[in-house]
């Protein structure tokens, strides 16, 4: 599985290492502290062991800097600046584990992928696939009905990771009967869906006992929840397998994040490395309540120090972990409503 990311001068990070946990790895922080580059970042080094795209191609395509130009990935920081990635998994040769890192080294003048370094353990790296999901904060269920002959044949302005999702999306479903734990989970799944996804000519539909419902006209938190199921029941989550996803309490009902934690928490523990960004609390706070001391979990705290710079901080507990800007608002709401009930300001 994926052990650690070193970045110096990528994006919004300056000096930045970060050991992840094998199993669910949480990551809350305020807006641009980089937690969506990060994951990003990781999905890219993931998906190059199956597509065999160069690193640097695929980081230009995830993060589709204008004009296609790699540099503009480098810290701005008004000089000539130079970027460092190095991303570490550990992979089983001969019953052995073995430690693969993987470089890339470009400049703020540097212009196209090709011209970006890559080093490490190249070759090892794509000769040991490892099978990757990245589900974006925008939906894209509703919108695969011609998306991706589109997007192979022209030019349109959205990041690759839309076409890859619904990539996955599309692969068929696994020969033989589905094992009793993924088969636990769709059902866990379809009764909150109160039914099952089917595919017709591209076209997601919500088979249920009143009829099927195409997903233009289902809630964006039933599509989430659909899709899901599909990334289970084709085989795309499996043991071995790394599920990125960003900021999945996005359109979801309260309600509902009950379902999707306990399904994170069960695919970690079936061996999917799970990688998570969040800004809400009901959320973590799930997380909170469904992990057991067994699990592996790490809860990963972005932050900005004095120099402005990213730190991070990585805790096993949600109540430990530091700084929590979430909880910081939420206390200041407390005290705003306390104020204003005693008859202040309430500012």
């Amino acid at each position: 599985m994926l052990d650690h990311i070193k970045l110096e001068q990528f994006t919004a990070f300056e000096q930045f290492s970060l050991k992840f946990s094998p199993g669910l790895n949480v990551f809350i922080g305020e807006n641009s502290c980089g937690k969506t580059h990060l994951l990003k970042l990781v999905y890219a080094a993931c998906d190059i062991s199956t597509s065999q795209k160069s690193f640097a191609e695929k980081l230009n395509r995830v993060f589709l800097p204008s004009g296609e130009q790699i540099g503009r990935l480098v810290k701005r920081r008004g000089v000539s600046s130079k970027c460092n990635v190095e991303v570490t998994r550990i992979v089983q040769v001969d019953d052995q584990p073995k430690r693969l890192t993987l470089r890339l080294t470009f400049s703020n003048h540097t212009k196209e992928a090709a011209k970006a370094t890559e080093s490490g353990a190249r070759k090892s790296w794509r000769e040991h696939p490892l099978t990757s999901v990245y589900i974006p904060v925008k939906d894209m269920m509703a919108n695969a009905p011609g998306f991706r002959s589109l997007y192979s044949l022209r030019h349109i302005h959205f990041e690759e990771v839309y076409a890859d999702i619904i990539d996955r999306a599309f692969l068929g479903t696994l020969k033989g009967p589905t094992d009793k734990d993924r088969k636990r989970l769709l059902e866990i799944l379809q009764q909150s869906m109160e039914g099952k996804v089917i595919t017709r000519n591209e076209e997601f539909f919500l088979k249920s006992p009143q009829g099927e419902l195409e997903f233009t006209l289902l809630a964006e938190g039933i599509r989430k929840l659909g899709l899901l199921w599909v990334l289970i029941q084709n085989g795309t989550l499996l043991d071995g397998s790394v599920l990125l996803w960003d900021e999945p309490e996005a359109n979801l009902n309260p309600k509902l994040m009950r379902t999707v934690v306990q399904i994170l928490v069960e695919l970690q523990r079936l061996g999917v490395q799970v990688f998570v960004t969040t800004h809400n609390y009901n959320l973590l706070k799930e997380f909170d309540l469904q992990l057991e001391a067994k699990d592996q979990a790490l809860f990963h705290s972005l932050y900005r120090d004095e120099q402005r710079n990213v730190q991070v901080a990585s805790f096993t507990r949600y109540e430990e972990l530091q700084p929590n800007a979430i909880d910081d608002t939420l206390g200041q709401l407390a005290d705003r409503e306390i104020r204003q009930q005693m008859g202040g300001l309430g500012q």
